[in-house]
């Protein structure tokens, strides 16, 4: 069964979600890596107010490419996540309730999602082509000196991910394999 998700994503919404769960997000999202990042650790570090309303807010970990004419935004595949691992938690403290990318997430972001209610969304590595079609609108909002690394507010429709680490830490990264090992040995 897939699950519909509209933005903003509430604490409420996450505690719904469980790991494994695919879901379609449409509304809007915000775009960064690990430069965007280091910058919005500063400001929360100088207790400076940020360039995007992180409360309820869902961040993708991409570095889109230019797009070509008639595009609205090139392509859009999602990055290796733990490279935001040292400024997630902050994030996720002041409300940020959803992360977009690929890959393992560390002890503290893993932490933080369970102790203030986030989830952790994988997208598919290596689709940045066609996830690039549920992008509808694409506008730089943070950062433009920073390029492709700049803060994007994308507007998405049925934006394909699955849950990998939910509200309560489950983690498909380690249940995933271990379900895997059980069904080949009942076999």
């Amino acid at each position: 069964m897939t699950i519909k998700i509209h933005t903003p994503l509430t604490r409420e919404k996450v505690k719904e979600l469980k790991v494994g769960d695919s879901c379609l997000i449409t509304g809007t999202i915000y775009t960064a890596r690990d430069a965007a990042h280091k910058r919005l650790k500063e400001l929360i570090d100088n207790d400076k107010p940020l360039p995007i309303d992180i409360e309820n807010s869902t961040i993708y970990f991409v570095g889109p490419t230019p797009s070509k004419s008639g595009q609205v935004i090139g392509s859009a595949g999602p990055t290796t996540s733990y490279r935001m691992d040292d400024y997630s938690p902050d994030l996720i403290k002041l409300g940020q309730t959803g992360m977009i990318g690929k890959g393992k997430r560390n002890g503290a972001v893993i932490d933080a999602i369970k102790t203030y209610g986030a989830v952790y969304f994988g997208a598919i590595g290596g689709c940045g082509a066609l996830l690039s079609k549920c992008i509808k609108k694409c506008k730089v909002v943070a950062y433009p000196d920073l390029g492709a690394e700049a803060i994007h507010k994308l507007e998405v429709e049925d934006f394909p991910v699955v849950v990998v680490i939910d509200s309560h830490g489950n983690n498909l990264y380690e249940i995933g394999p271990k379900n895997y090992l059980t069904q080949n040995k009942a076999e």
